[in-house]
Order: C-alpha cells, then structure tokens, then sequence
C-alpha cells in the first residue's frame, strides 16, 4: 500500500495542512559530521555515519527521488545493512514495504516488539482519535524486534532503545552513542518549544504526553544531552526548548502560534530542496522564537 498512501498523502495533506505550520522538514543535508537528512516532502530520514558504518533512521516514504537523493550526500542504497525504525507508519517505513523500490531489500529492519503487531495484524494501527483505520502494512526484509531499556552495537556503534508509546502502541526512539537521539513522531517543534505530536496522529494523546515527561525524565536522571532530532520539525540540542510543552501537543486543527518564520506554506513543495545547497554548511537547528527576544 506504500505507493498509494504515499500518492494520497501528497494530494490530501496540502489541503488540511498547508499555512499552519505544522510540518517543518529539515532540507537534504547535515546536521553534523555524524548525521545527515534526506527530505521527503514533510518527512526526513536520517543516516548516522561513525567508522565507516552507515546505519539508516526510518525508511521514508515510497518516494521516487530517494536514491537521487541519497547521491548528493554520497549514499548508496545499497550499502544501508541496518534500519532503525522508530514506528510503522507509512511516512516512515514506505521505502521497505513489500510494494516499494527495493531499494533496501537487504537491510535487516530493527522494530520494536510491540510495533511489530501491527505488521502481524494483531494490531490495527488508528488515527483521528481512533475513528480511522490505516491499511495495514506489508515488509519482507529481515527483521530485529527491539524492546525498551534495551542496548545493542551494530559494529562499534551504541544504540540504546526508549519505548515511547502514544503516537503508536510501540514507538521507539533511538539513542545512539549517547549523543543523538532519534524520536520520529513523538516530538514536535513548535516556535516555542517541543510539544507532543500531532494530535489527530496519535493513538492516546494522554499516554503521549505522559511518554514526553517520561523520557526527559530519563534524560536528565542519566545527566544526559543529546541532539533530539524528529521526524518532521528539524533537530534542537537544547534540552530546555525540546521539552518546553510535554504536557501539551500540537493542534493540528489549528493555524500554529507563534509563527515559525521559517515554516514552508506547503511542506509538499520541495523547490528549496536542491543539490547545490548541500555543501553550504550545517542545517540550522529549529526556530526558537525565545532567543529572539
């Protein structure tokens, strides 16, 4: 289903999403030595570089100018041998589903085991407060079930796992050598500070907001401070700013407010996104309107 749900996303989503700023997707780059982006319409995934390893953050859509993509930061498909996958839906995992390029058909998939059911059909992923139903998703790539609090090295590299249910029954984040941390959609970066996601998105919205508090919690506990990058609104290494909203979540019924200057109108249009700009430099950290004062 990757290719029409991603066919669908693009003609639909423009029309209930476009001048709220909502989606604020980072432009193909780097963020820093270790981790670049590739932007997908509203979406990133990301690829952490340590040693001459390569490791994948979630999959994308079923999107046609990936591996062209790819290129422009040296990347070839074919090399990515290892996927994290913070969860299932399709923005996030259409380029391994069974109806996709192919791309990464040799990559073992790390999932958590409780997302898992969802690929086994034990559970039925849902969205707007549980009054839709998504189709379900189909991968044959190997895979490896991950559980939270759980730790494991892909050669030399340290990925820690947090469960962080709400958005999905079974998301995870991936802390990775204890300086970045992945959080697909369980983060979202407004003008003002991280919020939970998006609310219509979620599965619980209650049980998101209390994941939030959770893993900051965990954070701090440990002294820890690591680049919190997202899905969908960009990367912060201000621990301050990523948690400033956690018991609140974006609205996405809503125009945002305060604006983000830097949010596109329309995240489907990718016109900025362009070769050219990708040896310019690092990719800015998210807008925060508190250091404008």
């Amino acid at each position: 289903m990757s290719k029409k749900a991603s066919e669908f996303q693009e003609k639909v989503m423009p029309l209930m999403y476009s001048g709220k700023g909502i989606f604020k997707p980072l432009n193909t780059g780097k963020i820093d030595e270790n981790v670049s982006c590739v932007r997908e319409y509203i979406a990133n995934i990301f690829f952490y570089t340590e040693n001459g390893t390569t490791i994948m953050i979630d999959a994308g859509y079923n999107y046609p100018r990936l591996k062209e993509k790819m290129g422009w930061l040296g990347l070839d498909p074919a090399e990515i041998k290892h996927i994290l996958i913070t969860h299932q839906d399709t923005d996030h995992v259409g380029a391994v589903e069974r109806d996709g390029d192919g791309l990464f058909k040799n990559a073992k998939l790390y999932i958590g085991e409780i997302e898992n059911k969802y690929l086994t059909g034990e559970k039925r992923r849902k969205v707007i407060y549980g009054l839709y139903k998504l189709p379900y998703v189909t991968i044959d790539n190997e895979k490896r079930l991950v559980h939270d609090g759980e730790v494991f090295y892909i050669e030399d590299i340290k990925i820690e796992c947090f469960l962080v249910p709400g958005h999905t029954w079974g998301h995870i984040d991936y802390l990775i050598d204890d300086r970045y941390l992945f959080t697909g959609d369980t983060i979202w970066f407004g003008a003002d500070g991280g919020y939970s996601f998006i609310n219509m998105l979620a599965e619980d919205n209650d049980l998101a907001k209390k994941s939030l508090a959770e893993l900051e919690n965990k954070l701090r506990e440990r002294k820890l401070s690591p680049v919190i990058i997202t899905g969908h609104t960009g990367w912060s290494d201000d621990l301050e700013f990523c948690f400033a909203h956690k018991d609140k979540y974006c609205n996405s019924w809503k125009k945002q407010k305060p604006v983000d200057p830097n949010a596109p109108y329309n995240g489907y249009d990718e016109k900025d996104d362009v070769e050219e700009n990708v040896g310019k430099g690092y990719l800015p950290r998210a807008y925060d309107c508190r250091s404008q004062k």
